[in-house]
């Protein structure tokens, strides 16, 4: 957190000689083009760019010593897939994960033929007061996805046509998004969120309930134990190169 930024005058003056901008910078390349496994790590180390602490930058050495270990993953695109769909979509949120403001993190993955080719890892622009209007936010964002997915591919000559499936680990936004009747605990969102709701009434697209275990979306909004972590990364695509 924000509490963790210098505090003294020597600290400040030690990590104004530090490139953690350039680090943290080198790193968000690497997120958003190969390695979506520390897409989360980065985008909490991102947001103290502007002021940043020897504990922060002891995490981003602990991300390129991960990234030093790793160095023969890549994402692969086997063609095998569990779906009959073009592509398939997972979604997830924490619930107030940002000390400093208690806003939660928007995760969603894309993957298509066995590989992630779209994802996302980004704090929301409000403040959730529940677990399921965190899932509902984070749904949004992942649906936005989905519609964009639909119309290139449809430019490309692969139009989909049946409803595109948003695989969420929370039951009660998946209902929120299926049925009007539960807005009730909802109402208070601005319009803009609504429309999910209206992607799924006109069949494009459909919110299933899946759990958490199986929710490799899961990875991109918060820490994990490494048997977590390292299976939700296969789920991503990320393999070892061979030789």
């Amino acid at each position: 957190s924000k509490a963790n930024s210098p505090t003294s005058p020597d600290e400040s003056a030690f990590m104004s000689s530090i490139p953690y901008l350039q680090i943290v910078g080198a790193l968000r390349y690497l997120a958003d083009g190969t390695r979506p496994d520390i897409s989360f790590v980065v985008g909490v180390l991102a947001r103290f760019s502007s002021n940043p602490g020897k504990l922060h930058f002891e995490l981003a050495k602990r991300v390129l010593r991960y990234l030093k270990g790793t160095i023969d993953l890549q994402l692969v695109y086997s063609g095998s897939s569990t779906s009959s769909q073009l592509f398939t979509t997972y979604s997830d949120a924490d619930l107030g994960g940002n000390l400093d403001n208690g806003k939660s993190t928007t995760g969603y993955l894309v993957t298509m033929a066995g590989g992630a080719i779209s994802w996302c890892s980004k704090l929301q622009p409000i403040v959730a007061q529940s677990t399921t209007e965190a899932e509902f936010v984070a749904a949004g964002a992942a649906g936005r996805e989905i519609i964009w997915m639909r119309n290139i591919l449809k430019e490309l000559g692969f139009e989909c046509k049946e409803p595109s499936s948003l695989y969420i680990d929370n039951n009660s936004s998946v209902q929120v998004a299926k049925n009007p009747e539960h807005h009730g605990r909802m109402k208070h969102l601005d319009l803009t969120w609504f429309w999910l709701r209206d992607m799924v009434e006109k069949k494009l697209i459909a919110p299933i309930h899946i759990p958490t275990q199986e929710n490799p979306a899961d990875l991109l909004t918060k820490p994990l134990d490494a048997i977590k972590f390292n299976y939700f990364r296969t789920m991503f695509g990320l393999q070892q190169m061979s030789d």
